[in-house]
């Protein structure tokens, strides 16, 4: 095996971490939820701290992947990430919980920028797009850790339990994975600090970034609310309730393994169109039809939408060349995180004035921006190693 294949399997190592990590939290949420006996609305208060941990965490991450590089901050990132999950199956109120998925995402942020400069150092090696199989990696760490919440849920584990299990895998994963990762990031990294380029974007960045916010509101409003959906509203079998979550992971993985080919073929632009169709689409028929077989047809349909927008946004953030790939990505993710900021908490509040349905209905509607912008005159560039296609 050649370094540059150890460092691509090191690095999918790294991306099916948080996978599996987020995964587990978000199968659990309904039991959580009803736990703490929370409705919509608090729910959505309680959402706001993932995100907001997150954010805070952008001047940091930033930082850290500029002076320290991407490699020591991917595995301080990981550590804390898988340490702080079982956290959120100790919280026993909103108030002991808000912090810890505070302390969750933001860990989690950081991991995911300092993972994602990686994965740009190896698509360049490579020559051509891989970061769609990368955020495959991810997808399918939410397959099996949505699978996983499943099983234990049937079988009456706690959280605490679960996420325990899933602590002492990660580290095993990261501790395995690390000596492998790319020792230097590729891309500029004389600039004068992340603070100046996140203040003053440039507009190719402002542009993916606001992919990126419509594409991560869609994706955080499925992680966060496709199993409390199947519960309240189409209300299966208990033992069905994750079934939701869980056929919007398959299919996202599914096609993110597939993106890099179709990106090669089609184009940015064509695939990002294509995603807004699909998202759209399953929505229409998840809330139009709220029945088992349709509304599982429906997030198997948002999930190949949402497949390639985020791996396609930070593939174009890291071909920025005013700044170095971690500042790009850190940019990308500030602007795309206020889409998990604003998305799932909406839904609580839309959920509490409206009903639950509509408020995924409302989800279509930002889904849209995604073709809207994609269509707009200078579009997103190529991938690397692709030209775009002229029809």
């Amino acid at each position: 095996m050649t370094a540059t294949t150890k460092s691509r399997v090191a690095v999918s190592a790294f991306f099916f971490l948080p996978g599996l990590c987020f995964a587990s939290w978000a199968s659990r949420i309904p039991d959580i939820s009803a736990k703490l006996g929370m409705n919509s609305g608090q729910l959505g208060q309680l959402l706001l701290a993932i995100p907001m941990g997150s954010l805070l965490s952008l001047p940091l991450a930033g930082w850290l992947v500029s002076n320290w590089g991407s490699r020591r901050t991917v595995l301080l990132a990981s550590v804390l990430y898988a340490c702080f999950l079982p956290l959120l199956g100790w919280a026993g109120s909103f108030w002991t919980l808000a912090p810890a998925l505070a302390l969750f995402g933001f860990a989690g942020n950081m991991l995911n920028i300092a993972v994602n400069t990686q994965a740009i150092g190896v698509q360049q090696f490579y020559g051509k797009p891989v970061m769609g199989s990368f955020h495959g990696l991810w997808s399918l760490a939410g397959f099996l850790g949505g699978a996983l919440g499943t099983v234990l849920i049937g079988w009456h584990r706690p959280p605490l339990q679960h996420f325990l299990l899933v602590l002492v895998v990660c580290l095993v994963i990261a501790g395995w994975a690390h000596g492998n990762t790319l020792r230097r990031d590729v891309g500029k990294t004389d600039e004068s600090g992340p603070g100046l380029s996140l203040r003053h974007p440039d507009p190719y960045l402002l542009r993916i970034g606001l992919i990126a916010f419509c594409g991560m509101m869609s994706e955080g409003a499925m992680f966060d609310w496709a199993g409390v959906y199947f519960q309240q509203v189409v209300r299966p079998d208990a033992a069905l309730v994750t079934a939701g979550y869980v056929a919007c992971m398959s299919t996202m993985a599914l096609g993110r393994f597939l993106a890099d080919y179709f990106t090669h073929r089609f184009g940015t632009m064509r695939m990002l169109q294509i995603s807004s169709v699909l998202i759209v689409s399953g929505l229409a028929l998840a809330v139009g039809f709220p029945y088992l077989v349709p509304a599982v047809g429906g997030f198997l349909l948002i999930g190949f939408g949402i497949a390639s927008v985020v791996p396609l946004s930070y593939s174009s953030a890291g071909r920025a060349t005013s700044v170095s790939p971690g500042v790009a990505l850190a940019l990308v993710s500030t602007i795309g995180f206020l889409g998990f900021l604003l998305g799932p908490p909406l839904i609580g509040f839309l959920a509490q004035i409206f009903t639950l349905r509509t408020a995924f209905g409302m989800v279509a509607i930002v889904a849209t921006g995604i073709g809207v912008l994609a269509s707009l005159p200078n579009p997103v560039p190529a991938a690397a190693g692709q030209a775009e296609p002229v029809a």
